[in-house]
């Protein structure tokens, strides 16, 4: 690892904004774009750089519940209440530092910029070594007119970015200073005011600020482009157990039938194929071999605890699942009525809307085992987006 990596610093990422000029519907920085929110694309920017000491998200009070989704299976710490102006926001997460952590270096970063690079933030925190306060800024191509078409010397200006980099002491003496003055767009406008010098490091054109509903298209295709489908098979087959029985499992739930199914879980044929399904999509062997059924431990287990694994792996390799369709081969009985519950319940394990899962029944026409009643068998096919 280069020395630039090893920098320590924090992060904190103001996103209590309502961010409505997207059209989203709900604040833009909780808007799934590539099947995350966009608050956790930018999140994931920084959370694997060598030196993070801390990263905090700012947020508005009455977006708790967005926030946790976003954040989900992410090691962070409580995010900061926010205020009413994004200043008064930061100031916020200023002064949720310690004593002992005020001469740390802090970056200031947009929740709406998931695009800076590992790169530019690295060379950022190396310029920190040698500066009071730096900002990434990127030169400005289109030609500038005022309203008038007098034309401004685009040499002469360029577009600030964030992160921007400061000593926590620093920053916060600045707020503190112009406390009551609203006029600032950023914080290195703030630092500047109070006569510290702004080193500008160069950034880049594709580390834009997602602001309009424009904004948010391209960033789903940028985004998108980056990731690839992977499609998993699976394929399950049980007996019938000969002791007569009150009900059978299939598809995480219960129904009422004569019979149940042989199996050291609970023989849920259904969750069975489905669970190998999403483990072939991310290269991870079998049921079998994570779950073998000479291990006591899974002796008449939920086999939902199959399916809650395998997601589990999926979200570990960056997957999101997409779509999960299942066909139950049996002559009897039948889903029809209970289909709508199953998918209610699978898509729930697998954390999907329910019109992404599909659920058919057949039977095969009287002819093999399954056609003699002495068992079932489930195939499922599972598609999930991975990171390139």
């Amino acid at each position: 690892m280069s020395k630039e990596a090893q920098i320590p610093f924090h992060v904190l990422i103001p996103a209590a904004g309502s961010g409505t000029r997207t059209g989203a519907g709900i604040p833009k920085q909780y808007k799934k774009v590539a099947g995350k929110a966009l608050l956790r694309h930018t999140i994931e920017k920084f959370v694997s750089i060598q030196g993070l000491k801390t990263l905090r998200v700012i947020i508005d009070p009455s977006h708790i519940l967005l926030y946790k989704e976003a954040v989900e299976g992410l090691d962070l710490p409580p995010p900061v209440m926010g205020a009413a102006t994004r200043k008064q926001s930061v100031y916020n997460g200023i002064a949720s530092f310690k004593a002992n952590e005020q001469d740390d270096l802090v970056l200031i970063h947009d929740a709406a910029r998931p695009f800076v690079s590992e790169d530019s933030i690295k060379t950022l925190l190396t310029e920190m070594q040698k500066s009071p306060a730096a900002t990434l800024a990127a030169p400005v191509a289109d030609t500038l007119v005022d309203a008038e078409y007098k034309v401004v010397d685009r040499d002469t200006v360029n577009a600030v970015q964030t992160p921007q980099a400061f000593k926590i002491s620093l920053l916060k003496r600045a707020h503190e200073q112009f406390r009551n003055d609203d006029k600032f767009t950023d914080d290195a406008g703030l630092v500047a005011a109070i006569g510290e010098p702004i080193t500008l490091v160069a950034g880049s054109r594709e580390n834009f600020k997602v602001t309009t509903a424009e904004d948010m298209v391209m960033a789903e295709k940028i985004l998108t482009a980056s990731r690839e489908t992977r499609t998993g098979f699976g394929y399950d087959v049980h007996a019938f157990d000969p002791t007569p029985a009150e009900k059978i499992r299939l598809g995480g739930i219960d129904i009422p039938y004569s019979k149940k199914l042989l199996g050291h879980s609970d023989a849920d044929v259904i969750l069975h194929a489905l669970t190998d399904a999403l483990l072939g999509c991310i290269g991870e062997g079998d049921i079998g071999q994570i779950f073998p059924p000479s291990d006591q431990k899974w002796k008449n287990a939920d086999s939902a605890i199959f399916i809650t694994e395998a997601v589990k792996r999926v979200k570990a390799k960056d997957g999101q699942i997409i779509h999960a369709d299942i066909t139950l081969i049996a002559e009897e009985p039948k889903i029809g009525p209970h289909r709508e519950k199953m998918i209610a319940r699978i898509a729930e394990l697998l954390g999907i809307a329910p019109n992404r899962v599909g659920l058919k029944a057949t039977t095969s026409e009287g002819l093999g085992f399954t056609g003699r009643k002495e068992g079932m068998v489930a195939q499922a096919v599972a598609s999930v987006t991975l990171p390139v």
